[in-house]
């Protein structure tokens, strides 16, 4: 299977056989990721499952050009950062791939996107450039062909105006919001949404008191009036994208995969069922980095789903010593 059919995966060893083929190939055309690879004393010979592949520590992508071979991005994708802050910047070869990522895990997730009209609430994300975010929004709004999709920055009287009545016509709506905005608009009017999947993107960012998800979520579904609330979980250092549909249990695409790794041996994965670093492999990640160390805290389960339970401090990060070149 070659790499560029990730998107036809279906079986665990399909997913298996076409990460062992990435790692070798990233290994030698991505130097940075090699000379990490060297530095832990790893190599194509001593990876034999996916359970040697070394991940790379997300901080990488704030301090080194994390791509394979050399060529000119048709985009550079740039994280959220407070003044005078170091950003990730993931450089991307080939748009093509991200879109059709984002595209099939939302079909395979939710559908056609031309049955929905999309409403997008990214106030903080549509304030600066480089957002992967709001490229893939955009092109959803766009994709959905439907004259009502499209961004509302800060005018949620409108955004309301227009929720209701598309609800009431019995559209099919997403309003994808980050959840600082969300909870501003739950906290304002009290909404009977019966045709509506409110998905959250994260981001209080110090805009609001930090609230653990299960309260946050209560407060979006009082004010939506809506059985349950949807995440989606993604970062700029990634070109895929996973969804909770309810509970806070994410499913990443057949191209994706979440592990977890030991708080006190960086270098130990966890079995599922266990509290542990976040790990990501993106076969997405074609020209930058597939295998992703990333300082979220998480749990996975057998099923392969997972939960996204806090963030590591720089005081909770162990052995960040074999981290550093």
């Amino acid at each position: 299977m070659p790499l560029d059919n990730i998107f036809t995966i279906s079986t665990d060893e399909e997913f298996n056989a076409m990460a062992l083929k990435t790692f070798e190939t990233q290994f030698h055309e991505n130097l940075v990721y090699q000379e990490f690879c060297r530095h832990l004393g790893k190599n194509v010979t001593s990876v034999k499952s996916i359970r040697d592949i070394p991940f790379l520590p997300i901080e990488f992508f704030k301090s080194k050009k994390v791509i394979c071979g050399s060529f000119t991005p048709q985009v550079t994708f740039t994280s959220s950062g407070t003044t005078g802050s170091e950003v990730s910047r993931h450089y991307v070869k080939n748009l093509e791939l991200y879109e059709q990522s984002y595209l099939s895990a939302f079909k395979q997730f939710y559908g056609d996107i031309e049955d929905y009209c999309v409403l997008a609430l990214l106030p903080s994300y549509l304030e600066r450039e480089g957002s992967s975010l709001i490229y893939m929004a955009n092109d959803l709004i766009n994709q959905s062909r439907h004259p009502e999709s499209g961004f509302y920055l800060d005018d949620i009287d409108r955004l309301q105006k227009t929720l209701v009545e598309l609800d009431n016509a019995n559209t099919k709506i997403l309003l994808l919001g980050v959840s600082f905005a969300l909870l501003d608009m739950a906290e304002r009017f009290q909404l009977k949404l019966k045709n509506t999947v409110i998905m959250e993107t994260g981001g209080m960012k110090g805009r609001k008191k930090e609230l653990i998800r299960e309260e946050l979520h209560q407060l979006l579904k009082k004010g939506f009036g809506v059985p349950t609330i949807h995440s989606e979980y993604g970062m700029t250092e990634l070109l895929s994208q996973a969804y909770s549909q309810g509970n806070g249990r994410f499913y990443a695409p057949k191209w994706m995969k979440v592990l977890t790794r030991e708080t006190e041996d960086p270098l130990t994965l966890q079995n599922a069922g266990k509290t542990g670093g976040v790990n990501i492999i993106d076969l997405a990640n074609r020209h930058s980095c597939s295998f992703i160390a990333t300082q979220d805290l998480g749990k996975v389960h057998a099923d392969g789903s997972f939960e996204i339970l806090g963030r590591f401090d720089h005081s909770d990060i162990r052995g960040c010593n074999l981290m550093v070149l």
